[in-house]
């Protein structure tokens, strides 16, 4: 399991980003603490192996710490989870080696993406002692481009497969209930939107059965689940 330590200053973004993380296979919280003097100190007694770091927060920023792992060359890895979108930032973010960087207000599919990128990488790391260029090409250096190629491929452009199989084994939980949009959108933590794109692809594909219920103020949309026609979904999860 790679270990992971959030770095937030914000308790509700932290507790967001604890969820997200849950939900990604491979993954186990270390802990979570809310400023860079706490996180130094944790990095001096505990080993981790991701940080998912803010940049904003009281007293010392993210990017400070960054410089301090690097000085005292800690074998810890880094993702950026940050409103800091200035130009300045992020290229001091690449220039000390981020894993990757993510601009708040993000979809839980970008951050899925970020974690299912880093593991391949360490999967790789671990499995080999010596890589090659072809390693280094598709795991390493143009991996998540080429994953990004597999994924439109298979599924609609905008839908991924870990964030397909989160939906499924919702919709799976509600034994053949009625749901609407918002139930699965409150109890994944995905935002409606996007729930809304996947429940839409599944009811095309045969896959939900589709219902428009009136009532007071607007319509909502609900849906059943048609267990006999999830194998379609057997080649994305």
């Amino acid at each position: 399991m790679i270990k992971v330590l959030i770095v937030e200053d914000d308790p509700m973004v932290a507790e967001f980003n604890k969820r997200y993380l849950n939900e990604v296979k491979g993954y186990s919280l270390a802990g979570i603490v809310h400023n860079v003097g706490d996180a130094k100190e944790y990095l001096e007694k505990e080993q981790v192996d991701l940080l998912l770091l803010d940049v904003y927060m009281p007293g010392m920023n993210g990017l400070e710490l960054l410089h301090f792992i690097r000085e005292r060359k800690l074998a810890v890895d880094v993702i950026l989870i940050t409103a800091a979108a200035d130009t300045e930032k992020i290229q001091t973010a690449i220039r000390l080696g981020v894993a990757d960087y993510l601009i708040k207000p993000f979809e839980f599919e970008r951050f899925s993406q970020a974690l299912e990128k880093y593991k391949d990488k360490s999967v790789l790391f671990e499995k080999k002692q010596v890589l090659n260029q072809k390693d280094l090409d598709d795991g390493i250096l143009y991996g998540d481009q080429r994953l990004s190629k597999e994924k439109t491929q298979t599924l609609p452009k905008g839908l991924t497969n870990s964030t397909l199989q989160i939906i499924i084994n919702e919709i799976k939980s509600k034994e053949g209930s009625l749901f609407s949009t918002d139930d699965i959108a409150e109890s994944t933590y995905i935002s409606r939107v996007s729930v809304r794109k996947y429940l839409k692809y599944l009811t095309q594909v045969g896959v939900l059965e589709e219902s428009l219920t009136y009532g007071i103020g607007r319509p909502v949309y609900f849906y059943t689940l048609k267990r006999d026609k999830l194998n379609q979904l057997s080649m994305y999860l």
